[in-house]
């Protein structure tokens, strides 16, 4: 497990996505972070004196669990990152994958304003923020989903199943709930698992696939505003 900033670091400098401009990118959101966090909770004070554990690797580490195709740039349709807030994962896999789509889904209008400067700053071409509640963003499938902390289980399936095929990649750090809110999930076939996080010893990350509702089940379709 990685313990400090100097670990995390000798981690991501081992990592293929972590190339010179890519390092750059990220030491740019550190900084902008550390600023912004002055004006607006982005994350807990606590948390910045160990940034790039706390946030910067425990992002990046979902890149490792991508299926090959992915890897390898052949995706067939964005990443899709729900309740982006600060930009967790949402802005580390853009900054690590420039040539990847991202959409960050965040209705708080401060934090849209917040991930938009950063995608400016940081030139991310590819990365878009999407400023709406989730219920009110079209459907379209997308290649991956992630979250951080952003809805329980059944409430995040209830909301974004929609833009799910059977061959998208879902990647949900869920911390120490992780194993109890998919031993308690019902209501879909699925191929989920737990793999245990990389920056806490107690933390999981749910990932897999979702087959669908179990029969009877209804999705909860898209609303447009």
């Amino acid at each position: 497990m990685i313990a400090d900033e100097s670990a995390a670091l000798a981690w991501l400098a081992e990592r293929p996505e972590f190339d010179d401009a890519a390092k750059g990118r990220a030491e740019r959101l550190v900084a902008m972070l550390a600023e912004e966090n002055e004006h607006q909770n982005l994350v807990s004070a606590g948390s910045l004196a160990e940034v790039w554990r706390r946030h910067i690797v425990d992002s990046a580490q979902l890149l490792a669990h991508l299926p090959a195709a992915d890897v390898s740039r052949e995706t067939s349709g964005p990443w899709l990152d729900l309740g982006t807030g600060a930009g967790f994962p949402g802005l580390v896999i853009a900054l690590l994958r420039p040539d990847m789509d991202v959409w960050m889904v965040e209705s708080r209008a401060r934090r849209v304003d917040w991930l938009q400067r950063v995608c400016d700053e940081l030139e991310l071409t590819r990365a878009s923020v999407i400023g709406s509640r989730l219920e009110l963003v079209e459907s379209e499938s997308v290649s991956v989903i992630s979250a951080r902390a952003f809805a329980p289980l059944p409430r995040l399936l209830e909301l974004s199943a929609r833009f799910s095929t059977k061959a998208t990649t879902w990647l949900l750090p869920k911390g120490r709930s992780s194993g109890q809110e998919l031993a308690e999930l019902t209501g879909w076939q699925h191929m989920f698992h737990v793999e245990p996080s990389i920056t806490d010893g107690e933390a999981g990350i749910i990932m897999g696939h979702l087959e669908g509702p179990t029969e009877g089940k209804k999705r909860t379709k898209s609303k447009r505003a």
